[in-house]
């Protein structure tokens, strides 16, 4: 009877040894037992290390005058001449208010508008109604933003294209949508919701479909209507990737995808078209200014990072949910 608490107290010891055991062992020692696992994810710790964290040490340009002859870690430092300069440049305030107006537009209408087809397809009953929409909306997702923007072109053509067609049709007058800067926001945001709304809808309809039936089940007993099921059962049950999706978008606020911009920018749209990405472009590569615009690159970061951490601290106090 007395060996029992003896052998449990070894037992507790040996516990408590292996947690006292300092991290390089513990590690040595999983990457022993698990190596095979080591060994599938090294590929994609590469990836990260040479195309992601590598190239981080080229923003030390932003704070450097950068010479072609004398390379990034022998050009003379600068400080945050390049920062003041841009900060004090006449089309900052443009810059920003393009940046943010566009990147708020796209927050407040493309992430809600997936949750709510979601949410319809969740309850539409015929399955192969159901299955239609679903690869017809997936399927603008994969066309290139080339081909997307070019389209867009096409659409909104001042003579041949459909929609001024069906604005004289109706007895109106044709516009040239494109070189006209107060339409350019909402050209973008639209022709992205269309884009991208059925694929980002996927990850909402997975998570539905994990919802336990016998809530509505019940609900329904209740006499609760379809409207009062999606506010009180599914809604909350889809909370956390809500939240989860909202904070990374939050990070990627200030980074308006240049491609489609630039591909829809004119010099008569430019003064709402022109964002902190391809100025970034036009001042890198086109004039090569290379110091100036890592400058200008690396504002644009620090204020996603800030956007995601700020993001994630409210959503922590307010929801109690968090990426960590």
């Amino acid at each position: 009877m007395n060996k029992l608490p003896v052998a449990g107290v070894k037992i507790k010891k040996e516990k408590r040894s292996q947690l006292v055991k300092p991290l390089h062992l513990r590690l040595a020692e999983d990457v022993r037992k698990n190596w095979i696992l080591y060994l599938m994810i090294l590929p994609v710790l590469l990836f990260f290390i040479i195309f992601a964290y590598t190239p981080m040490s080229g923003v030390i340009l932003a704070f450097k005058d950068f010479k072609v002859k004398l390379g990034i870690f022998g050009s003379p430092w600068v400080g945050l001449k390049y920062f003041e300069r841009f900060f004090g440049s006449y089309n900052f305030g443009l810059l920003l208010k393009n940046t943010i107006g566009i990147s708020l537009y796209s927050l407040v209408i493309g992430f809600p508008i997936p949750i709510i087809f979601a949410l319809l397809l969740n309850y539409l009953r015929l399955k192969h109604l159901k299955k239609t929409l679903q690869m017809v909306s997936y399927a603008p997702y994969f066309i290139s933003t080339v081909v997307i923007c070019g389209m867009i072109a096409i659409f909104m053509d001042k003579d041949t294209g459909i929609l001024n067609q069906m604005i004289m049709a109706l007895g109106g007058k044709s516009q040239d949508f494109l070189s006209k800067p107060q339409y350019f926001k909402s050209i973008y945001v639209w022709s992205g919701v269309w884009q991208s709304m059925g694929y980002s809808s996927i990850i909402y309809i997975s998570a539905l479909s994990g919802v336990d039936p016998a809530l509505h089940e019940a609900a329904i007993m209740d006499g609760a209507t379809k409207v009062q099921r999606i506010i009180h059962i599914d809604l909350p049950s889809i909370k956390s990737t809500i939240i989860m999706l909202f904070i990374l978008q939050m990070g990627s606020l200030m980074n308006v995808g240049f491609e489609k911009v630039f591909l829809l920018q004119n010099d008569l749209n430019m003064s709402a078209s022109d964002v902190i990405n391809t100025y970034v472009y036009r001042v890198g590569l086109v004039q090569n200014n290379y110091s100036y615009s890592t400058a200008v690159g690396l504002f644009n970061s620090v204020i996603n990072m800030a956007l995601v951490i700020l993001a994630n601290q409210v959503s922590k106090k307010l929801a109690n949910e968090s990426l960590w």
